[in-house]
């Protein structure tokens, strides 16, 4: 890193390797680090921004620990004029996009067990609300700001413009939610596992009450993109009874476009 890292963290990561995490889509920058003797770990740095999630996963890492699910442990927490930067333990095994010593089958049915493990968490529990009222306020807040990478839009929209796709998200906002605890990006690089089973969550800075289609749209997306679409039906089975709405799974595709 060509920016000076805060002498805490310093002092924690003195002869580490490390290596950048080119996998995944968030604004931040992820590094694994690894020692000789020494457990791997992974740090994660954005710049200070009222509109970064970097802040938020740390509180929201440390609920879903209290949940009794399994997700990295907070190592440090820093923040200086520049830069916020989060030190974590590596859980065990690789991201289901990775982890190739797994079947494409088996990933799935992780997923959809991970993902029906989060859903039954009791709302009254979660303290982070993601319903549309206010996702739909945090999408007017990073497209005004200039944070929706219109050139990052699924392949069907691309060549529209952020306020474009912005009148769509309001028009044709869904007049119920299905309301659970979601994951946010339940995108396969963001469940880990290994050769025991499923090993736990990350990336989590957009866990929070929302429709249940937030994670399901997602998690169909990537499971398409990664392996096919013969496996989603087998990820929508796996995962269990529930009443599906095609025009949900679309609507929440739109809604990550600004995330």
């Amino acid at each position: 890193m060509e920016t000076p890292i805060p002498v805490p963290l310093r002092d924690l990561l003195a002869g580490y390797e490390w290596r950048q995490d080119a996998l995944g889509r968030s604004s931040a920058h992820v590094f694994r680090l690894e020692a000789d003797g020494s457990a791997p770990v992974y740090l994660k740095t954005e710049p200070v921004d009222p509109l970064s999630e970097l802040a938020g996963e740390v509180a929201w890492l440390r609920w879903l620990r209290s949940q009794g699910l399994a997700c990295p442990e907070i190592i440090a927490h820093a923040k200086d004029e520049e830069r916020e930067w989060l030190l974590m333990s590596a859980l065990p095994g690789s991201d289901l996009v990775s982890a190739e010593l797994i079947s494409p089958a088996e990933r799935v049915r992780l997923l959809a067990d991970a993902l029906r493990r989060l859903h039954a968490i009791d709302i009254a529990a979660c303290p982070f609300d993601h319903r549309l009222a206010n996702r739909i306020g945090d999408a007017r807040a990073r497209l005004l700001a200039g944070h929706v990478d219109e050139d990052d839009f699924d392949e069907t929209r691309l060549g529209r413009s952020g306020h474009d796709l912005f009148r769509e998200l309001e028009e044709k906002r869904p007049a119920t939610e299905d309301l659970v605890v979601t994951h946010g990006d339940a995108c396969l690089p963001n469940f880990i596992a290994d050769d025991t089973g499923f090993s736990g969550y990350i990336d989590c800075g957009r866990l929070g009450i929302a429709d249940r289609h937030q994670d399901l749209s997602l998690a169909c997306g990537s499971i398409e993109y990664n392996f096919g679409s013969a496996l989603v039906a087998d990820f929508l089975n796996a995962y269990g009874h529930f009443e599906l709405h095609p025009e949900k799974m679309a609507y929440y595709r739109l809604l990550d476009e600004f995330f």
